[in-house]
């Protein structure tokens, strides 16, 4: 028998090839007020009702890679505070969904990390997608990577949220928003499809497939060494929001840049494969010139 696709709903950008910049990306300090700061964030960008509905179904995507500490993986305070902020915004459905890597319960890691009882106070629904059946999809932008199974429940996700942490990572240079999505991708076809060849230019053909409603990126704290697990370990203090994923990452890699480390960020950022091959792609900014900082 054939390999069953499901296509998942797409948007449509106005010249149907490539969203339109510029691209808003916002930077705030993050203090004691949490939840005050990724309100901030977000109103600099238009809003939480720029991009959530009353009634929506809101999916937030974390990272649940490993039960490593914040920034190896989301903090669960952070994740907390984000719901309450889109359940405020009207979100009648609340999902926060991922996979952790390859033969790690991502259950465990929930629970390990104390993400588990926040789903619970948020009336959340935790996905665990490694518990569910996956689903061959195509991405129609691919180039190195043309297709991989998906997890079934992110065909009903609603509007998605990505919560990406930032930091610096061995194998693909940087992890932040693109890099995020890979946990919605089956962990088999994450070390043969993902991770043989073409790594960095394969996360931007993944991402391509993805349209989140909004990121909110949690950079309080950040690895500029090593990386996804663990690292130098230095402290920018900042939360990010953006409608971009490219743009979002592109402020995120400068961040990391200007701390004095040996990592592989020395490149320019618009000459780093993730970056190169998704302005190839035409997923998302694809300069500085499409991007507008905002800072209080």
């Amino acid at each position: 028998m054939g390999e069953t696709i499901f296509l998942m709903e797409q948007v449509t950008y106005a010249d149907s090839s490539h969203p339109v910049g510029p691209f808003s990306v916002s930077r705030v300090a993050a203090g004691k007020d949490l939840r005050g700061a990724i309100d901030k964030a977000v109103n600099l960008v238009g809003g939480f009702s720029r991009f959530i509905e009353p009634g929506d179904t809101v999916t937030i995507k974390p990272n649940l890679n490993t039960a490593d500490p914040f920034p190896a993986s989301s903090d669960p305070m952070f994740i907390k505070a984000l719901g309450e902020a889109l359940l405020k915004a009207g979100a009648a459905k609340l999902k926060i969904m991922d996979s952790s890597t390859i033969r790690t319960s991502t259950r465990k890691v929930a629970a390990k990390i104390g993400l588990t009882p926040v789903a619970e106070e948020l009336g959340a629904e935790l996905v665990f997608l490694d518990e569910h059946p996956w689903v061959g999809q195509r991405f129609p932008r691919g180039e190195y990577l043309k297709g991989a199974d998906i997890g079934e429940p992110v065909m009903s996700m609603g509007k998605l949220v990505l919560a990406p942490c930032l930091k610096t990572h061995r194998l693909a240079r940087f992890t932040g928003a693109m890099k995020l999505v890979v946990g919605l991708m089956k962990h088999s076809h994450r070390v043969r499809k993902l991770h043989l060849r073409k790594l960095q230019q394969k996360v931007a053909d993944l991402a391509s497939y993805f349209q989140p409603a909004l990121v909110v990126m949690d950079a309080r704290k950040v690895f500029v060494t090593g990386g996804p697990t663990n690292g130098q370990l230095e402290e920018p203090g900042v939360i990010m929001a953006s409608e971009d994923m490219v743009a979002i990452d592109a402020i995120g890699v400068q961040i990391l840049q200007g701390y004095e480390a040996k990592n592989k960020l020395k490149l320019p950022v618009w000459e780093m494969p993730q970056f190169s091959h998704a302005a190839k792609l035409r997923i998302g900014a694809r300069s500085d010139d499409d991007i507008e900082l905002i800072e209080p």
